[in-house]
């Protein structure tokens, strides 16, 4: 979706404030990371295991034609009743033989080679690898259908290389959002930067969207890492003008969740487009917040044994 050119002046860690024009990116890629674990050779039973027609592992019931031939239930009914192989009717064969060696069977994880270390029985290692820790990121970039997968080193480079998405270094930002004509809202527009600090990655995100008959402004901090290393850090979020503030606090969510899963749950700052243009200041025609924050890291005091906050210099 084009949405009009936005001027985002930032600043971080006293660096001065730096004019940049962005336009939102209407990007889509189709390339993949490939995950494929090193050092584990399949084995002719494993091999035996993988459904002819689409590749992935069968899990029962696993069918089978008049002549031994196998694949799964979900092929089953794409190839219309027919064996693959042999092109003779299937018909209700279930392999039960298969199926009992199958339950004997203990696999490495599929992202063993991504560091995860455990070993599951044939038929639990499918739901550990839906939640595995180890699974690679979806790209977090919001506004495009972009299919790349990764490490979070690697989801970096690409947001920076093919998204080009700006990278800036410090825990603390200023941001000026200005946006001509802003009665004219689309559902929706979005601007991402992503902020290494602590050793961490965070995509700050701020758009603007429908929220009902209403459009709304609104900003947001994910954490580029699972759920319980975000719950390690919180953020903070201001937006003044004209004598009045807002203030919003929070842990950032893990990217994890998708963008659309954290807009959509309003767990940032959300400023309705009547405040928007009075903090703006002027002849509310034009949109010009400033939004400030930042992110520190929560340590346990071992004496009280409650967080206190570690600012980074």
């Amino acid at each position: 979706m084009e949405m009009e050119s936005i001027e985002c002046v930032s600043s971080t860690d006293g660096i001065e404030d730096e004019e940049i024009h962005l336009s939102h990116h209407q990007f889509s890629s189709t390339k993949t990371h490939n995950i494929i674990p090193s050092g584990i050779a399949p084995t002719s039973v494993h091999e035996l295991l993988e459904c002819p027609v689409c590749t992935n592992s069968m899990y029962p019931p696993i069918h089978q034609c008049h002549n031994g031939h196998t694949l799964c239930s979900t092929c089953k009914t794409r190839v219309h009743n027919r064996c693959p192989t042999c092109r003779q009717e299937l018909g209700d064969i279930r392999c039960l033989a298969l199926e009992k060696v199958a339950e004997s069977l203990e696999l490495p994880c599929k992202y063993f080679s991504l560091g995860c270390p455990e070993i599951f029985p044939y038929y639990s290692k499918l739901k550990h690898e839906a939640l595995c820790n180890f699974r690679p990121y979806n790209c977090p970039y919001a506004g495009s259908e972009c299919s790349v997968t990764g490490d979070i080193p690697y989801l970096v480079a690409h947001l920076r290389d093919d998204h080009k998405v700006d990278m800036h270094t410090g825990c603390t930002f200023n941001h000026r959002y200005v946006k001509s004509n802003p009665r004219e809202v689309e559902n929706a527009t979005w601007m991402l930067t992503v902020f290494h600090c602590f050793g961490q990655y965070f995509c700050l995100h701020f758009e603007a969207f429908q929220l009902g008959m209403a459009p709304v402004y609104m900003a947001f901090l994910r954490f580029m890492g699972d759920e319980t290393e975000a719950r390690n850090y919180s953020y903070s979020l201001e937006v003044g003008g004209n004598g009045r503030k807002l203030i919003w606090e929070g842990t950032p969510r893990s990217v994890r969740d998708s963008h659309r899963k954290v807009r959509d749950s309003h767990d940032g700052l959300i400023i309705q487009r009547n405040m928007a243009l009075f903090l703006s200041g002027g002849d509310r025609k034009e949109l010009k917040l400033r939004v400030t924050g930042r992110i520190w890291k929560e340590q346990q005091n071992p004496e009280g044994g409650v967080c206190i906050p570690n600012l980074c210099s």
